[in-house]
Parts: structure tokens; sequence; C-alpha cells
């Protein structure tokens, strides 16, 4: 589960990692209670989503008026999709140097993976792209702590400032203890900034890992505060493994391997999912139609392409949901399907006798993604 900055920032708190104080915004009525905040303060839009700044949703405010005139035109803004509904008024620090910094797992190496360069404040994608010598990577045993020299070498390597190295070895190690204490899938920081007053944790990405909510309490509340989805909230009421996703084409699958492997393939045809949406194994009509049911609810969408390879599901089950879902219905969007594997000579002559003008029938996973992109255009 991705979370707001501001949630980040809470968790920040729990570990001592210094960051700059903050108050949250919900409306603008909630400034005239007041706060105790020195000015500059930076006005930051709460979305879950990057290029905020560039879209108008990062300010600074020298004064009240100017943060009462901020406020009022970031709450509300779209940024790529997405309503700002909170703010966070963050004291505006200082900045010396800007680093990057980030914890997640490589799954590959089945280890933790560290990765730390002096160039932050910029993408890390173009860091690795344009300048891979500037970002070091450092892989870490799951059965042992981050070895303070080994943070050392990675923080001289990296040739962050020397003279901060103390601070810096501190604040790394409180990063990491939240990333695996926190049982998060994430900890990134972008940027981990020197200030005038010290090594602080300017912004916060934190992703969670809710197979360990039993672990935390606090978990709930967490989950309860970031909005979700029309098409996300339909799925999880139907006990449907699905994630929200930014592009166009919707995606059901069989089986989470095929689902990756069928988002990859529609790319590589120029398109983008909509969302990743696994029926699993042994799916019967009923699974099927109620996975329809849910992209109808999401605007996003502008094609479907059903993707079934059949082992334990059965094909002519997963078509004749495709009927039960679809007659005599004015469909929103053209389905594209493809079916191999457990009965899909049966299920593709169920497709055939019940014939739909915007449901294609392909031979292949290659044809089908293909289509489904043209379908989008």
């Amino acid at each position: 589960m991705d979370l707001f900055e501001y949630q980040g920032k809470s968790l920040y708190a729990n570990y001592d990692i210094a960051h700059p104080n903050s108050f949250l915004v919900n409306k603008i009525e909630d400034l005239e209670h007041g706060f105790n905040l020195n000015y500059p303060v930076v006005v930051k839009a709460q979305v879950q989503v990057g290029g905020r700044g560039k879209a108008g949703g990062i300010k600074l405010a020298t004064n009240n008026d100017e943060l009462i005139t901020y406020t009022n035109e970031i709450l509300g803004m779209d940024i790529k999709g997405h309503t700002v509904e909170k703010i966070l008024i963050e004291e505006a620090s200082d900045i010396k140097e800007e680093y990057y910094l980030s914890f997640t797992l490589d799954r590959s190496e089945k280890k933790y993976l560290m990765m730390l360069s002096a160039k932050g404040g910029m993408d890390i994608e173009a860091v690795a792209e344009e300048n891979p010598d500037d970002l070091t990577m450092i892989h870490i045993d799951p059965s042992k702590e981050l070895d303070d020299d080994v943070l050392i070498d990675a923080i001289t390597n990296s040739k962050l400032n020397q003279d901060y190295q103390s601070d810096l070895v501190t604040i790394i190690t409180r990063l990491f203890e939240l990333f695996i204490s926190g049982d998060c899938d994430l900890v990134e920081v972008n940027p981990l900034a020197i200030t005038s007053s010290g090594v602080m944790a300017l912004d916060s990405k934190v992703s969670l890992d809710m197979n360990a909510k039993y672990r935390h309490e606090d978990f709930d509340q967490i989950e309860k505060d970031i909005p979700i989805p029309p098409s996300e909230k339909s799925a999880k009421e139907k006990g449907l493994n699905f994630i929200k996703l930014d592009g166009s084409v919707g995606i059901i699958g069989n089986g989470a391997g095929l689902v990756m492997s069928t988002l990859d393939v529609v790319a590589e045809y120029g398109g983008s999912a909509a969302n990743f949406l696994d029926i699993g194994g042994g799916a019967k009509a009923e699974t099927v139609s109620a996975a329809l049911e849910v992209l109808e609810t999401d605007d996003s969408v502008s094609s479907v392409f059903i993707n079934i390879f059949g082992g334990i599901t059965r094909c002519d089950l997963v078509a004749q949901g495709i009927v039960e879902a679809t007659k005599g219905k004015d469909l929103k969007w053209p389905i594209v399907i493809r079916l191999d594997g457990t009965n899909a000579t049966e299920g593709l002559k169920i497709l055939r006798d019940n014939p739909n003008e915007k449901i294609i029938i392909t031979e292949t996973m290659n044809e089908a993604a293909e289509l489904s992109v043209k379908g989008n255009r």
C-alpha cells in the first residue's frame, strides 16, 4: 500500500528520523486555528503521483496571505487524474546538498537493496540511465544488520559530504530500521538533504506490505485515510485480486504470472494497462462476470483484453461467464479474447454461438494484444 507523504512522515516520527516541522490541511478553514511553523513554508499537494511540482502542486509561501492563496489554489487541483484533498504545509529548509536514498527488496537476489546517490532531487531512473556510476547499489542480507562499515563505504563511494558522515550514518540506519521493523516494501527519500539544521529527510515515499497488517495496529487507520478508486473498491468487495493502473487497456487473466506477461505484451504494442486483474485458478462464470462488472466502473478503460490459459480453469466456464456478463448489453468497449488450454475448443464454440459485434476472438496472445491496443485508439 502506497502512502501519502504526510503518512510516511508520521512514521518518521516513530523512528526519530529528522524531517521538517509540518501541519496537515484538509480544508482552508484549518488555517484559522493557527499552527506553530515559521515562514517561509512549503505548500505541498498530497497526491500519490509524481510531477506535482511541475503541475503547480508545490509552492513556497513567505507570509500568511501567500499561504492562503496557494492553499486555495492547490486544494481541489487535478494532478494527473488525482484530486488534491489534503495539503502538507512544511517549514522550508535551507538546503546545502541533496541526496537520494531508498530501501527495497531485490527479489532476484533475495536480498534487500539500498540505493544511494549524491544526485538527489532528480528522477533516479534518469540518474541510473545517464550516469550509472553516480548510483551506489548495496545488497543487504535479510539475516544481517546494516553494517556501519558497509554504510560508510557507500557514503564515501557516493561522494556524499564526509563532514556529515556520522549524521548520515544515523539517519540512514533509522530509515533502514523503518523499512525492516515497519514491514515496508519501499522507503524512498528524495531528497535526503544536508540543511542548515542538519541532515533531514525532506520527502517521503513509503509503501507498506499489507501482508504484515496483523503485526501493526496502525495499518488499518492508515488504510482508511487513503481513497480507494471505485473500481478497486468494487473488486475488493467481490474478492478479486485487482490493482488500478494508469493506462487504458483493461486486463483480465488467470494467474499473476500470466497477467504480468499480458501487461508486458500490451506495452510492446504501444499500449498501457488500466489495471492488473487476476481472476485466479479455477475461475468460474460468476468470477468472470464479476471481473467485467469491476471494469465497467473504471472510466479510463477503452478496451478489454481477456487472456485465459486453462489449467485448473476451464475455458468453457470462462466463456459462459463472458456471455452471461455481456448478453443484451450495449458494451462500453471492445473485448478481445484469447482462450487456450483446458476446454478451449468448447469455450470458443460458446463464444461463436453467442456473437457480439464488440467481442473479438483471437488465436494468439500477440494478436489479442495488438487488437486491444488498436481498439483503444
